[in-house]
């Protein structure tokens, strides 16, 4: 470890590890800081069993950018993999998205304008605009679909009933009327072969890297060691709570190891029913197609915040909208923090916007 850096970083997480590499391009020297034992973030992955552990839930990197999928490979070669998830509800099986393959299970039908004539005369039970996300789902999907697929994950998932949450929280929901099962409609998908620890490895190699440090109580310290800092981390945390909490929904994921060679048959499968505390299961093998006798599943559960301490999914409602303001302007008048990342942003971002939007803010700051 040297005396002085160019840059310092908070977080080694995709966009930190995008910026860092983009910076070591430019002739900077890096030091990165991150409060966690392992590098990577929320897309750490380790090998167990010779089976890629997503450790922070699935995730497959799809883009249309062809920039962007250029520049991931460059770093580590990705392979091949089609997203398609299924729901179980009450013992039967749906395809996910919803798609002719959903609407022929639930309702015994196989064309197209049959799905279309069910789905349009239940969505007539709204009248008006949509009072919450009950209403809302309903006025896009009909009751049959909100009620089996989409009620109970979303009440597991905010902790709250339907009816007491936004409109806007679903403003959308894919529906297709042909059989198609993939999830994502990007031109690229795939994950890094050999996980995407090895991805952020070779982001970052080149840098010098603690672990185990939480910035924000020597942040006089680590600042004095660097030019400028890029931090990544929560807003609120970084100025003391000063304007207040901002809110997240967090997960518990829970590891099981099971001496069986298959126990679900898909990467992912969402339990849609309320009563089942966990939204999905994830079986990691099927990611990368590994052979193994034995598997590994991660069940997740959606929690406070509080709960964990990890914030994934930022509440933008107006409220935490107004306090993010107040504390993104104290941040944009430091002249020498740069801020960046889904949580500096309080945004939930998918990784390849992570990686366009660090590649845009290195290329106008560095």
């Amino acid at each position: 470890m040297k005396d002085h850096y160019d840059l310092l970083i908070v977080g080694t997480g995709l966009y930190g590890a995008v910026f860092a590499n983009e910076a070591m391009k430019k002739g900077l020297s890096v030091l990165m800081l991150d409060k966690r034992s392992h590098k990577g973030g929320n897309v750490y992955t380790e090998i167990r069993d010779g089976i890629t552990i997503h450790r922070y839930g699935a995730h497959i990197f799809h883009t249309s950018r062809k920039d962007v999928w250029d520049y991931v490979n460059s770093i580590v070669p990705f392979r091949p993999f089609i997203n398609s998830p299924i729901a179980l509800y009450k013992g039967r099986v749906y395809n996910m998205p919803f798609n002719m393959n959903t609407f022929a299970r639930m309702w015994d039908i196989s064309k197209p304008e049959e799905a279309r004539r069910i789905i349009e005369e239940q969505r007539k039970e709204i009248t008006g605009e949509p009072r919450n996300l009950e209403e809302q789902a309903i006025s896009l999907v009909g009751r049959d679909i909100y009620q089996t697929l989409v009620k109970g994950y979303t009440e597991k998932q905010w902790g709250r009933s339907c009816t007491e949450l936004p409109p806007e929280i679903i403003r959308r929901i894919p529906v297709r009327f042909t059989y198609d099962n993939n999830y994502f409609t990007d031109i690229y998908q795939g994950i890094p072969e050999g996980g995407y620890t090895r991805l952020i490895e070779g982001l970052t190699e080149g840098a010098d890297i603690i672990l185990d440090t939480d910035y924000i109580p020597e942040r006089k310290k680590w600042d004095a060691m660097a030019d400028r800092t890029l931090y990544t981390g929560c807003l609120d945390a970084l100025y003391g709570y000063a304007e207040g909490n901002l809110q997240y929904r967090s997960e518990i994921f829970e590891e099981i190891r099971l001496e069986e060679e298959d126990f679900q048959g898909n990467a992912v499968v969402n339990y849609t029913e309320r009563e089942i505390p966990w939204t999905r299961i994830i079986e990691h093998k099927h990611f990368d197609g590994a052979s193994s006798p034995v598997t590994w599943i991660s069940r997740e559960y959606p929690v406070d915040y509080e709960k964990t301490g990890e914030p994934f999914y930022p509440v933008n409602d107006e409220r935490n909208k107004m306090i993010y303001a107040k504390y993104r302007a104290m941040a944009e008048s430091e002249e020498r923090l740069i801020i960046g990342g889904r949580l500096a942003d309080y945004a939930y971002y998918d990784m390849d916007k992570t990686v366009a939007a660090a590649l845009k803010k290195a290329d106008a700051v560095l």
